[in-house]
């Protein structure tokens, strides 16, 4: 691959329901200085940890790793991408992953999957992964995105509404009885890790939210109303689920005590 690849972990300090969650600590370490470990574990050139808060810089650079001071105003994840850019002076082919600063279990080898899935693909502007839906709550839940692919495996729309909908098994109820029509890969559910070049990340700032955007709360969907393709590739190893709540805290802490005690 020539591109070069920088892996970049925005971490805010001001969280609704945890504040201060980058600097949680599982296993006597800050969350966001775990995230940034499985990143330095990918094929990525380069880690970055983007952040508004020095509390956080400081803390990645006690371990170790880099961190860049960014503007505290920016409106999403990618917008923060965009900034990280111009800082580095990235060349406009260059791959930006936004690896989620609450995601401390995240597989190196998914970031490596949507960096090739991006790099094999010169037409697209980003790519991202999925994941079979296999329960109907999941299906149901309007705070699992749900993501459409056309044959070519790109993005034809994300939406938090169960589709695509099935005529034959309209509400939950109906398809609680067929649970077997979950036994495809037609449903599926959006996973928050993207690649991007960065010559897209500076295009897409300057762009206003779209319509679409502003009414399912979906970032990406500003990319797809501007004609530009998601490329989804699903998941190769299962994707844990990152840290949301005190009791997924707990159980990310049990998970890697656990490990240790393994070990």
């Amino acid at each position: 691959m020539s591109q070069e690849v920088i892996a970049v972990i925005p971490a805010r300090y001001a969280s609704s329901r945890l504040p201060g969650k980058p600097l949680l600590e599982i296993a006597g370490e800050p969350m966001v200085v775990r995230v940034w470990r499985q990143a330095r574990a990918s094929g990525a050139d380069r880690v970055v940890v983007a952040t508004d808060d020095e509390r956080i810089r400081e803390a990645v650079e006690a371990a170790g790793g880099e961190a860049l001071m960014t503007r505290a105003d920016h409106p999403s994840g990618t917008d923060r991408l965009a900034e990280v850019a111009d800082l580095l002076g990235l060349d406009d082919a260059a791959i930006l992953v936004n690896v989620q600063g609450d995601e401390p279990l995240l597989p190196p080898a998914l970031i490596d999957q949507v960096v090739q899935r991006l790099a094999d693909d010169g037409t697209a502007a980003m790519a991202t992964l999925a994941e079979p839906i296999q329960d109907v709550e999941t299906l149901f839940n309007p705070n699992v995105v749900k993501v459409v692919r056309d044959l070519s495996g790109a993005a034809l729309y994300f939406s938090r509404a169960p589709i695509p909908w099935d005529r034959e098994a309209w509400d939950r109820d109906a398809f609680a009885a067929r649970p077997e029509r979950l036994s495809t890969d037609g449903w599926l559910r959006h996973i928050g890790l993207y690649a991007y070049r960065a010559g897209f990340l500076r295009d897409y700032r300057d762009w206003r939210p779209t319509p679409l955007e502003q009414l399912e709360q979906l970032e990406q969907l500003r990319a797809l109303q501007h004609g530009r393709r998601i490329l989804v590739a699903l998941t190769r190893e299962p994707h844990p689920a990152g840290v949301d709540t005190a009791e997924d805290l707990a159980r990310v802490r049990a998970l890697v005590e656990g490990q240790g005690d393994q070990g």
